[in-house]
C-alpha cells in the first residue's frame, strides 16, 4: 500500500511527451540539471511529491528513439492552451542520484525514451554541475484539474507554485507496487555508481 497526500500545490514543469510515458508505464525517471530562471542556476528536488505541469515549448520530435515516437506523437501535437493548464498526474520521489560520467549516464538508456545524442548534450551542459536523475512512482488524478494559465508559470524555471491545492487523496497509482518495484530495482542496480541522495 503506498501511503499518499491529501492535497498539493506545487508543480513540475516537465514536457508533455514524457509526462505521456511516465503516463504509460514505460518510464519512471526524469533528468535535470535547472531551469534558467533559477536563481542558484541549479536544479534540485526541494519537494518530495509533485504535480505534473506538462510543457510543449521545447520538445521536439527527433530528441525522441524512433521506436518510441509512434506511442508518443499524441502529446507533440497536442495544440498549447494559453488559457488553462491541465493537471492529470502527480508524482512522489522514491530516488535521487547525481551523476557526474557518461559511463553511468549509458546505463539507463533503456529505461527512458530519450536519443543518446540529447540526454548526453544534458550531461554536457554545464559540465560542472551533476545531472539529477529521480526516480518517480506516478499517480493519476481523479477528473479533470485545470488551473488559469498566469505569468507567473512562464519561463524556463523548474518549479511553480499553484494558488490553490489540488486533491491528491483518491488516486491511483499507474504502476503497481510490483511493477514499481521490479523497475526502480533495475535502474538502483545500474546507478549503483552514482552518488544517492538523500531527501
Amino acid at each position: 500500500m503506498v501511503n499518499v497526500s491529501t492535497s498539493c500545490n506545487v508543480a513540475l514543469k516537465e514536457w508533455a511527451v514524457t509526462i505521456r510515458a511516465m503516463a504509460l508505464g514505460d518510464q519512471i525517471i526524469i533528468v535535470r540539471k535547472g531551469g534558467i530562471h533559477q536563481d542558484d542556476k541549479e536544479f534540485r528536488i526541494i519537494h518530495p511529491s509533485f504535480l505534473l505541469f506538462p510543457t510543449y515549448e521545447h520538445q521536439k520530435l527527433d530528441l525522441l528513439k524512433p521506436s518510441v515516437q509512434k506511442d508518443l506523437i499524441t502529446p507533440l501535437e497536442d495544440s498549447f492552451n494559453a488559457n488553462e493548464i491541465e493537471f492529470q498526474y502527480w508524482a512522489k520521489v522514491t530516488d535521487v542520484y547525481e551523476l557526474r560520467d557518461s559511463e553511468t549516464l549509458s546505463k539507463i538508456s533503456s529505461f527512458h525514451h530519450w536519443t543518446e545524442e540529447y540526454v548526453k548534450s544534458r550531461f554536457h551542459w554545464r559540465p560542472s554541475q551533476a545531472l539529477t536523475v529521480a526516480l518517480l512512482r506516478l499517480f493519476k488524478l481523479e477528473g479533470k484539474m485545470t488551473v488559469p494559465r498566469t505569468p507567473a508559470f512562464s519561463g524556463c524555471k523548474s518549479w511553480v507554485e499553484l494558488d490553490d491545492h489540488i486533491p491528491t487523496l483518491e488516486t491511483q497509482p499507474v504502476l503497481s507496487d510490483q511493477e514499481y518495484f521490479e523497475t526502480s530495482t533495475k535502474i538502483r542496480e545500474s546507478l549503483s555508481g552514482a552518488e544517492n541522495v538523500v531527501l
